[in-house]
């Protein structure tokens, strides 16, 4: 069941059975190859809800080493990468909590480069990036999965643990944010 260029399908969820059988009972070649096929996409996901390389692969990290020790328990009630976006937002958003407790002087520099385009005049429109990290992570994670990994609202239900009418609501509140600023209108809604 393929739609349009989504990304994650379920050929490609139910190819890795056998990997994760393998992975599962000690084969460390198995548990490389899992981690390999799904170490990309991962880090899109917590490079667009982190906004930073850095911090994305501080994420991707943490999300693989949790991957690595669930793995024993993952039980197969979704699939394999439902399970691991699952944890690679909430390793990203683990990072953003961090990242917000600790000060960041390349942050205070970017934001003045920014404002200095935008008084030039030489930006035209925000960044995607810079745009989404401006939502409230419940709205950049709920935003990030449906638009830049294609998954559907039953599935982001499943990762973010909450019921689908909660994200049809966070991705329609943070679409319209994100319109807005890349519009032009500074004020977010439910930034953090």
């Amino acid at each position: 069941m393929q739609r349009g260029s989504r990304r994650y399908t379920p050929a490609i969820a139910s190819d890795d059975a056998p990997l994760v059988a393998q992975a599962r009972s000690g084969d460390a070649r198995a548990l490389e190859a899992l981690l390999r096929a799904h170490q990309g996409r991962l880090f899109a996901v917590c490079r667009r809800l982190t906004g930073s390389d850095a911090d994305a692969a501080d994420a991707l990290q943490d999300a693989l080493i949790a991957v690595v020790r669930g793995l024993p328990r993952f039980d197969g009630r979704s699939s394999f990468a439902t399970w691991s976006y699952r944890i690679a937002v909430n390793a990203s958003l683990d990072e953003l909590r961090a990242r917000s407790r600790r000060p960041r002087p390349e942050e205070a520099a970017g934001e003045a480069a920014v404002a200095a385009d935008r008084a030039d005049g030489v930006a035209e429109r925000l960044d995607v990036d810079a745009a989404l990290l401006q939502l409230a992570p419940d709205f950049r994670a709920a935003v990030v999965l449906r638009d830049v990994c294609q998954l559907d609202y039953a599935e982001i239900a499943e990762v973010l643990e909450v019921p689908p009418g909660t994200v049809r609501s966070r991705i329609a509140r943070g679409r319209a944010t994100l319109v807005a600023l890349l519009a032009g209108h500074p004020e977010p809604v439910g930034a953090p």
